[in-house]
């Protein structure tokens, strides 16, 4: 059973989103919050599987929820809904660790699919939409040091990985799927899947789209 937790301001969204989870045989949502600090304080509580997480709110937004909750090391995986697709809150959202975004007129399935997703660790965000993300609003932000400092095969986040490892940890960063990197680097899929899960254990990082921002911040990938 998939646990989740609902954090948006406004009643009637919260209802819907219930109403929809709560029609699945393998979902039940375990509370609600209207704002980001009520978000955090009941993610401790409840730890759920995944939490829905509105941008806008009163007091603490889904930014810094998200934020708060990652940083204290919860199992609990963030699914940032925003009104408008591929805007800098989004982007704001995958950088404070949450797996991934949906647009709130996304249709019932594709939410459906998307909290089953990032249960089960998966990333919802396409590895090319994220770097189109990172490529849009990666000057927001001031670069990391490592970023700017240390030559990425020294950077201490990637000191553990093989060449075959930087190789596609870089490709990754690129917006290449799993077929395309089997296919260009003339790799089974299988064999793809294996490198990527030994690369997201050895960098910490929690799904795709943090390998993606990893690879960013390392200097593996430059914007376009």
């Amino acid at each position: 059973m998939t646990t989740v937790l609902i954090a948006d301001d406004q009643p009637m969204q919260r209802f819907g989103f219930r109403m929809l989870l709560e029609s699945q045989d393998d979902m039940t949502v375990v509370g609600e919050a209207a704002n980001g600090t009520e978000a955090v304080r009941q993610v401790a509580g409840h730890q759920p599987d995944v939490v829905l997480m509105d941008i806008r709110m009163p007091g603490l937004d889904g930014i810094e929820a998200t934020r708060r909750i990652i940083a204290a090391g919860a199992r609990t995986r963030v699914l940032i809904i925003t009104t408008f697709d591929l805007d800098e809150y989004a982007y704001d959202g995958l950088r404070a660790g949450a797996s991934g975004f949906l647009v709130k007129d996304a249709q019932p399935e594709e939410l459906l699919a998307g909290v089953r997703a990032v249960a089960a660790g998966d990333a919802v965000v396409a590895p090319s939409l994220t770097r189109r993300l990172l490529d849009t609003y990666i000057h927001h932000l001031p670069a990391s040091p490592s970023s700017t400092a240390v030559p990425p095969r020294q950077d201490p986040r990637l000191s553990g990985l093989t060449d075959r490892e930087h190789e596609i940890l870089t490709v990754i960063g690129q917006g290449w799927t799993n077929a395309e990197i089997a296919e260009r680097l003339h790799l089974a899929e299988s064999t793809v899947k294996t490198h990527v899960g030994r690369i997201l254990a050895k960098t910490g990082a929690r799904d795709r789209v943090q390998a993606v921002i990893l690879a960013y911040d390392t200097g593996l990938v430059k914007p376009a």
